[in-house]
């Protein structure tokens, strides 16, 4: 048992938050409070009020943003949010790719919903949707992508008001630059040839830190009775330490790849040539299972990009199941949602290294939320600076330069969308 992780810091438990704006909503208590301890108790309502407690800095906006009009815009594969509020100020977001499959959800259900809404109040705007509205229907990715396509088009909007970048519009300025790692996948591939593809992407950036994908599972395949190739985790992941030395950081992520003996076997090994942090190592919702990977072993755990919802999240912090949160800032329903997590984890000393999916400005919009919370990891991922969008960012090149990229300071999201590329897409109709 590693006393690093299985300790909790005792003030967690003392003191108070500033009463909150928020309904005063449950996360799963009744029978729990009548069956659990006081301590772990006592946890759950430590989170359960950081939950509760409103993210968006409203005194920013003496007066209402009303919001006029929401749309959805496309061209060929591109997605693209505009919101306009009754007194003319306007913010765009770029979309998932993934809305070419979820965009009924965003005309049907929550375009109407946001028209006349007050911008000021997006913290409880998006708890109606998740508690009240929408939720006992719709649930998980398809509604969190795009209902966080809107929120970043709205921050985007309502930091262009404020004259303040997204980010301030949430939390207080900790990482100006964010350290990244580059995500590397080849995992169908065999051992040379893998080992050679993740050399050529380092090779490519200038990057202090690495993750590797361990196990044979790969989502990209079709053959149902795929292997793998056998061994090769056992061989790559001392064969990177001996490459990269000790001045590399080196993370693994199985994808929920193993039962709970390999993960404990496979994060042994990692242990070993001193890996930095083990994601996923079993499904994961599977929590129970994490939480005995993560007891152990000595390497922090990470989990949470697949999960949509603070009840996981709550559990593991509160039992101690995991040591690094990882919301995904679409999947999660936005930066607020994400932000939360993150003061969640903080609160029983842990930390947050977001998951980035997608193309467009994804990376712009995860890096945003790494620079405000306080408790963000070493590095944080990167898949490349290619992207369809048009844009300009006045204040950062955007470009990695010692293993960082420097967060934009300019308002909202901090980048000029090209308007001749605006101008392609069209408003998505039913």
């Amino acid at each position: 048992m590693k006393t690093n992780r299985r300790s909790f810091i005792s003030k967690t438990l003392t003191g108070s938050l500033a009463a909150a704006t928020l309904p005063s909503l449950s996360f799963g208590h009744g029978m729990e409070n009548n069956l659990l301890s006081d301590e772990l108790r006592a946890r759950y309502d430590r989170l359960d009020s950081i939950i509760r407690q409103p993210v968006l800095k409203k005194e920013l906006f003496k007066s209402p943003v009303i919001i006029e009009s929401l749309e959805l815009l496309r061209y060929e594969g591109s997605f693209l949010c505009r919101v306009r509020s009754k007194d003319g100020a306007e913010g765009i977001s770029v979309g998932h790719s993934s809305l070419s499959t979820l965009f009924p959800i965003f005309i049907k259900n929550l375009q109407p919903f946001f028209i006349g809404q007050d911008a000021r109040e997006l913290d409880l705007i998006l708890e109606k949707v998740y508690i009240y509205n929408f939720n006992f229907r719709l649930n998980g990715i398809a509604l969190g992508l795009p209902l966080a396509t809107i929120e970043f088009a709205i921050l985007d909007m309502l930091g262009r008001i404020a004259d303040k970048p997204a980010g301030l519009l949430i939390g207080e300025l900790h990482n100006p630059e964010v350290a990244i790692y580059v995500a590397t996948e080849f995992r169908e591939k065999p051992l040379e040839e893998h080992f050679e593809l993740i050399k050529k992407a380092v090779a490519e950036y200038d990057t202090h830190a690495l993750k590797v994908k361990v196990g044979y599972q790969f989502a990209g395949t079709t053959d149902i009775h795929y292997q793998g190739v056998p061994g090769k985790t056992e061989k790559l992941i001392p064969l990177l330490r001996l490459t990269y030395g000790d001045s590399m950081s080196l993370y693994a992520d199985s994808n929920g790849y193993y039962n709970v003996s390999d993960a404990i076997r496979v994060g042994r090994l990692l242990e070993e040539y001193k890996y930095s942090y083990f994601e996923e190592p079993v499904m994961y919702d599977h929590f129970e299972e994490i939480k005995e990977v993560a007891d152990a072993l000595t390497i922090p755990v990470a989990n949470g990009e697949q999960d949509q919802s603070f009840v996981h999240f709550r559990w593991s912090l509160a039992n101690d199941g995991l040591d690094i949160v990882q919301p995904d800032i679409y999947y999660f329903g936005g930066m607020i949602r994400a932000m939360k997590v993150a003061l969640m984890a903080e609160a029983f000393g842990k930390t947050i290294i977001p998951h980035m999916s997608g193309g467009g400005l994804g990376f712009l919009y995860d890096y945003i939320l790494v620079s405000v919370v306080p408790n963000a990891g070493a590095h944080h991922e990167f898949k490349g600076l290619d992207t369809n969008v048009k844009f300009e960012c006045p204040t950062s090149t955007l470009k990695v330069v010692d293993g960082k990229i420097k967060v934009p300071t300019g308002p909202g999201m901090g980048v000029i969308i090209d308007p001749g590329f605006i101008r392609r897409h069209t408003a998505v109709k039913i």
